[in-house]
């Protein structure tokens, strides 16, 4: 295997599953923790993620392909193509993507899964396809502020005719994303927002 990315709570491989190429999220032991409670911790985490990766792909919205989950192993197909965030810095984009990328969270909100740190970082884009990776801090939810913060993420990410375009993706031939809108104007007003934040 090798090593492709490092986060807080995970190291990212390049792999292989039954002689298929494969992208390997293995959640990593922390040392500070009681021993038991970290296996409890990362088994459900990870479990927790596998799910909403799995419930995704079977709402047809673009993610990798769960191809297997294993304690705290998450085997996943790769992505081609390019994260969004370089395709912005380079200039490598246009509207219909960030379109196609504001109807691909819209897509997620309406099954009830709210993302939890829907950047450009988390978006590649293949072809003109939106595909959506970790899961790492997602949630099923009904909760319009976890979505709405979703958005904000989004929006302060983006320019503000990068962000029309991403929001005319989201709301397209959709009444339930006006309430979210709604309700990231009222945390706007209030001057500050949260975003979920796992312990480490």
């Amino acid at each position: 295997m090798e090593e492709i990315a490092r986060g807080a709570e995970s190291i990212i491989y390049a792999a292989a599953i039954m002689g298929r190429e494969a992208i390997l999220k293995r959640r990593v032991r922390k040392r500070y923790r009681i021993e038991a409670l970290d296996l409890e911790i990362r088994a459900s985490r990870a479990r927790r993620e596998a799910k909403i990766m799995a419930l995704a792909g079977r709402a047809g919205i673009g993610v990798p392909v769960l191809l297997l989950f294993d304690g705290y192993d998450i085997y996943m197909s790769p992505v081609a193509g390019e994260r969004l965030d370089t395709l912005i810095m380079n200039g490598g984009f246009d509207a219909r993507m960030l379109e196609g990328v504001g109807a691909a969270l819209w897509a997620l909100h309406r099954i009830g899964i709210a993302h939890g740190d829907y950047t450009p970082a988390n978006i590649m884009i293949e072809g003109s396809t939106p595909y959506i990776i970790d899961f790492g801090l997602s949630e099923v939810t009904e909760s319009v502020e976890e979505k709405a913060l979703d958005v904000l993420l989004m929006k302060r990410s983006l320019s503000q005719s990068q962000y029309r375009s991403f929001i005319k993706g989201y709301t397209r031939g959709s009444t339930g994303s006006r309430y979210i809108l709604r309700r990231l104007e009222g945390i706007e007003r209030r001057g500050r927002y949260q975003t979920r934040t796992l312990a480490v």
